[in-house]
């Protein structure tokens, strides 16, 4: 018996270090840390190995993985293009989604995209309508006319369109969720977590640039 325990031991002994360096390879497997999307969604530069973040200001999880993923963004090379795209289910999302593409054709995106997860998710305040964003945004130097102009342009009602297409090509069940090239998605429930989900798609983006760069 005590001959059969040692053996036993010294067998578990000797595939500890096989398992380890498996987990250490840094190997997902589609449907279960990943899911291959049945359509893929078509990316703006087939050059470049395009990877999207759909997200909502009124998220929580988004509103912490928001550094984070724009630090993982700045270490990427060329070949990488890092794209943002807002989730909407309701009209709040809508709205918000709205206000993102306004800030990105007034050239004030990265003055503002951090200021209006703060207003929503650090002082409480939903920015559910188009006064409140004109509110915000004048703030920042937007003259209110100027941005009204802009948040009902012909323009940035079909980006939020093309933004609400692509989230459904997607499949898109959450945020923050994040797809590679238009085929992978990934999430923080397949993933494990914020920082997993990231080392998933580095994983992808390494698979898609082996495949097509």
């Amino acid at each position: 018996m005590l001959k059969r325990r040692w053996l036993m031991a010294s067998l578990f002994a000797l595939l500890m270090p096989v398992v380890a360096c498996a987990e250490s390879t840094g190997e997902y497997r589609e449907g279960e840390h990943y899911v291959r999307l049945d359509t893929p969604v078509r990316t703006v530069n087939p050059n470049k190995i395009e990877v999207t973040e759909v997200f909502w200001y009124g998220c929580s999880h988004c509103f912490h993985f928001e550094p984070m993923v724009h630090a993982w963004a700045e270490q990427q090379d060329d070949h990488v293009v890092f794209v943002q795209s807002p989730a909407m289910w309701n009209a709040v999302m809508k709205t918000h989604a709205q206000a993102f593409y306004t800030a990105k054709a007034l050239g004030v995106l990265d003055k503002l995209h951090q200021p209006i997860f703060d207003a929503i998710n650090l002082e409480r305040n939903m920015l559910r309508n188009e006064k409140s964003l004109a509110e915000l945004f004048a703030k920042f130097g937007v003259a209110e006319d100027k941005f009204r102009k802009v948040f009902n342009s012909f323009s940035v009602n079909s980006q939020v369109q093309q933004a609400d297409a692509r989230a459904r090509g997607y499949g898109i069940s959450g945020t923050p969720e994040m797809v590679v090239n238009g085929k992978f998605r990934v999430s923080t429930r397949t993933a494990g977590g914020q920082r997993e989900m990231l080392k998933v798609v580095e994983y992808l983006v390494e698979q898609e640039r082996k495949n097509t760069l």
